[in-house]
C-alpha cells in the first residue's frame, strides 16, 4: 500500500482570513484503516499539545506495520519485537519556525488486534495510542515516574476522548 501523507493547513476565521495553526502534525499513513482518520487525530493531538503546555510546535506520525515497528523498536530500544506505538522525542528548532517535538510511529496491525480485544473501533485505539505517545513526547515516562504519567493520560483520555 503506497505511504501517503497530511498535515495541517490554516484555518479560517470567521471573516475568511487564514489563520495559521500553530500545530503541525504530519501523518504517514503506510497502513491506512480506511475512512478519513487523519483529521479528528490531528485535533487530537493539537489540543492534547495544547493541553500538555506546548506552543507551536510540529509532530510526525507514522502508521506502518508490525515488522515496520519491530525493525525501530529492534533498532532504537534493542527489542526484536513488534509493539503499538514508540514515540521518539527530538525536541530542536526547525528553520521555518514551531520546534519540531518529535516523531511517533503507530502499528496499525497491533491497534487493529487491541481494538479488537477491547471491543473497540480501530480508530479509537488509534487515538489513545497517539495520545499516549504524545505524553512521551513532551518528556513523561511511565517506566520512570511514580504513577504520574499514567494519571495524566487517564485524565487526558477522560477530556479528549469521551
Amino acid at each position: 500500500m503506497p505511504s501517503t501523507t497530511a498535515s495541517t493547513t490554516p484555518a479560517s476565521t470567521s471573516t475568511g482570513n487564514a489563520v495559521a495553526d500553530p500545530y503541525r502534525i504530519t501523518f504517514s499513513w503506510q497502513r491506512h484503516p480506511g475512512g478519513r482518520p487523519t483529521a479528528p487525530l490531528r485535533r487530537l493531538a493539537a489540543k492534547a499539545l495544547q493541553l500538555l503546555g506546548h506552543g507551536p510546535t510540529e509532530v510526525g506520525v507514522l502508521v506502518s506495520d508490525d515488522a515496520t515497528i519491530r525493525s525501530l523498536n529492534r533498532r532504537f530500544r534493542s527489542k526484536d519485537q513488534p509493539t503499538d506505538v514508540l514515540s521518539f522525542p527530538a525536541d530542536f528548532a526547525s528553520p521555518d519556525g514551531a520546534p519540531y517535538l518529535g516523531d511517533v510511529a503507530i502499528s496499525l496491525e497491533t491497534a487493529r488486534r487491541q481494538a479488537a480485544a477491547r471491543g473497540v473501533p480501530v480508530e479509537r485505539e488509534i487515538a489513545v495510542l497517539l495520545l499516549h505517545a504524545i505524553i512521551h513526547l513532551s518528556g513523561h515516562d511511565h517506566e520512570a515516574d511514580s504513577g504520574e504519567m499514567e494519571a495524566l493520560e487517564a485524565r487526558l483520555r477522560r477530556e479528549l476522548l469521551t
